[in-house]
């Protein structure tokens, strides 16, 4: 029987038989035991449903101290798997993430704010949104290459076009969930300390005509004019701003208020592009899979300690 193989005849087979010859020993080993496996699946359902209510309450009752540890979380979740896995490749580009991304946070806190800062920071963090936008758009055509079997023509080995892809697919995921929350921090920190954005209220300072609410500086192209280096953008609330700006406030920094009323944001109605409508959708993802990232491991490892409490193997 194959569960009965001596070791040295394992060591002699191939990956995939081995894997076979495994999978019939676990098989074996939990044989009969169907009753707990239902009270094991019963135990991750119920604590799925329960973890989902409390981060919902808690998103809704106290959001900022919500997006603060979740944001923590997947800044230090997926490093002590890296170290523990010895996944030096990724610890490398997080590495250089976080400290650009630390000077840039720097900048965005410092009172008073640079002319330039919003800028930089908004310039930093697009130019993070759009390579991990590219790097998940390949990622996820590798894995498409591999499962149609084109890799075959090319004589590229299935597991490793397919590494490749999920790996390429991580790295996009990851950093544009890192960039947009970090973005909205400092989005937060800038606009607070400029004065004409207030979350909870209404903006400290008065806003002239002609002065983009985002950075607080002056706007020199009106709305009907086009501009050499950018044009000005009108909300339907009629407030003005410079376009890169106010692009940033939106789509980077994940706002969908004006930066000065807190009016709604047709965010469709910014985008003219049919091809940037695909940004607001992968920003929508993005924001999904911050659950999955940050909560899913604690869920997952609350599921566990209940089984082991319960003697459930």
């Amino acid at each position: 029987m194959a569960a009965a193989q001596p070791q040295g005849d394992l060591l002699k087979m191939t990956h995939r038989e081995n894997w076979k010859v495994q999978h019939e020993r676990l098989h074996v080993k939990h044989r009969g035991h169907e009753a707990m496996h239902a009270e094991m699946v019963l135990i991750l359902i119920a604590t799925l449903v329960v973890a989902q209510i409390v981060l919902v309450q808690w998103k809704q009752r106290h959001c900022r101290s919500y997006n603060l540890v979740t944001l923590v979380q997947m800044w230090v979740v997926p490093l002590y798997f890296t170290i523990k896995l010895y996944w030096w490749r990724f610890l490398s580009t997080w590495g250089m993430f976080s400290v650009i991304t630390s000077y840039v946070i720097f900048r965005a806190t410092r009172k008073p704010l640079s002319g330039r800062t919003p800028r930089m920071v908004y310039k930093w963090f697009l130019l993070i949104y759009k390579l991990s936008y590219a790097v998940g758009i390949v990622g996820y055509l590798a894995i498409m290459f591999t499962m149609f079997g084109f890799n075959v023509f090319f004589r590229i080995k299935a597991e490793d076009s397919m590494d490749v892809g999920v790996i390429m697919l991580f790295y996009g995921l990851y950093y544009g969930v890192m960039g947009r929350d970090f973005a909205e921090i400092c989005s937060d920190y800038m606009a607070s300390t400029i004065g004409y954005y207030n979350v909870g209220g209404m903006p400290t300072r008065s806003l002239h005509d002609d002065i983009c609410a985002v950075c607080g500086q002056k706007i020199f192209v009106t709305v009907d004019e086009e501009g050499i280096i950018e044009d000005t953008y009108q909300l339907s609330c009629n407030h003005i701003f410079h376009e890169f700006c106010i692009r940033g406030w939106c789509i980077v920094g994940k706002k969908q208020t004006c930066p000065y009323c807190n009016e709604k944001v047709d965010l469709k109605r910014m985008m003219n592009n049919p091809w940037e409508r695909t940004h607001m959708l992968y920003g929508q993802l993005l924001d999904w899979l911050r659950y999955l990232v940050a909560w899913q491991p604690i869920i997952i490892g609350i599921v566990h300690g209940i089984n082991f409490s319960l003697g459930l193997e």
